[in-house]
């Protein structure tokens, strides 16, 4: 497992690294793509392994009994999270974006409102939009640097009309992990307001030292009744090209309700998806995670240090996640200084904080999966571009 290992994406067709110039400015052959949420690492040898063998078989007809893939996954969420689940409680879609948007489409109609607790995932705002819904963005407080639940503020907010909430754990952009008092505390908003709660723990496997992720199945027994789960394989071992996500619905009447609108749209998985996950899952992959996210943390200790140091700029504490959620409203510099620095001085794209609501004007997410030699010139180039601030 060596994640120094030089791995070059560019000219791949690679969102990541071959859409920089599009999107940011940032010249394909010279930038650092620090923006979409995959990693820079091949995945563990036995996703590849397994899939090699899938794919020297030569035929790729139909999937057939996915009793070991459902099998895999409950084992991983048994023995790595410690939440027992039943396999019929598993629905596969096309990740955790479509996913999300099967939610809303079972529980919601247009018109209705979807509570979100912002900054978030930024492509939840494109679902919700294109669905019609209406988001009612609660805005998470700022103290020192990491975020905290204001439910009073949250109560003054609600207008009756709202259907749901999608709530991210551990949260998407901040790398923050949710106490098990915080979690029922969002439960119980939920329960005041008669929201079904939608909980996207994709990053549940990325999680560093001295934190540990509590599935929400297990942080409240009481929520079980309107709680939908999301997880997934993608962000764990880096497949997200499988589009593959997982919706574990414990509450029978709310799992016919998700798999009448699965056969409504005809979705179901691909054979690649499955036999990945399944691979994935497995002794063999938990140790491949543990080592990357071993060599992540360090990635995460050189830029947080090297981010704390340049003037007015601070990054948020990275409890779990591989993204880095960067302050730079101490520089009092406008939105586009800021990406002027960041983008066309120091060559790196990034995510634009405004695009995950409200809170997150004035921020930048940097993705610290890479090599590390990625990491160091990231930092000397985000030194020289800010190096008037010293």
């Amino acid at each position: 497992m060596n994640f120094d290992k030089p791995i070059n994406r560019r000219g791949t067709n690679c969102a990541k690294w071959d859409k920089m110039e599009a999107l940011y400015g940032v010249c394909n052959e010279t930038g650092i793509a620090m923006w979409v949420a995959d990693m820079d690492f091949h995945p563990p040898a036995c996703i590849r392994e397994a899939l090699q063998a899938y794919t020297d078989h030569g035929v790729y007809g139909y999937y057939g009994n996915d009793k070991a893939y459902r099998d895999a996954i409950c084992w991983w969420q048994e023995n790595r999270h410690g939440w027992t689940i039943d396999p019929s409680w598993i629905f596969s879609t096309h990740g955790l974006v479509n996913g999300t948007a099967m939610c809303i489409d079972a529980f919601t109609s247009p018109g209705d409102g979807v509570v979100m607790f912002t900054p978030i995932y930024h492509a939840f705002f494109r679902v919700l939009n294109a669905s019609r819904r209406s988001i009612i963005q609660c805005p998470l407080q700022n103290e020192n640097n990491r975020f905290e639940l204001d439910f009073d503020l949250y109560d003054s907010l609600m207008t009756g009309k709202e259907k749901a909430l999608v709530f991210c754990s551990p949260h998407n952009p901040s790398g923050r992990v949710w106490t098990r008092e915080e979690l029922r505390g969002v439960a119980d908003f939920a329960e005041r307001h008669n929201l079904i709660l939608i909980s996207d723990e994709i990053h549940q496997d990325i999680v560093y030292p001295g934190q540990k992720h509590i599935p929400f199945a297990i942080a409240d027994d009481s929520i079980s009744d309107r709680l939908v789960i999301m997880n997934a394989p993608t962000k764990t071992f880096n497949i997200a090209g499988t589009h593959t996500g997982h919706v574990i619905i414990p509450n029978p009447e709310l799992r016919a309700r998700f798999e009448n609108r699965m056969f409504a749209l005809g979705i179901s998985p691909n054979s690649f998806g499955i036999i990945m996950t399944q691979a994935g899952y497995s002794t063999e992959g938990a140790e491949w995670v543990d080592a990357m996210v071993g060599y992540v943390a360090e990635n995460r200790r050189l830029f947080e240090g090297a981010i704390d140091a340049l003037p007015g700029i601070t990054s948020f504490p990275l409890e779990a996640t591989y993204l880095s959620w960067v302050d730079f409203s101490g520089t009092g510099m406008s939105h586009n200084e800021i990406c002027d620095r960041v983008h066309k001085q120091a060559g790196l794209a990034t995510n634009h904080g405004g695009t995950f609501g409200l809170g997150g004007d004035g921020h930048m997410r940097f993705n610290l999966a890479t090599q590390r030699y990625n990491i160091t010139s990231a930092i000397d180039r985000l030194n020289a571009a800010f190096n008037d601030l010293q």
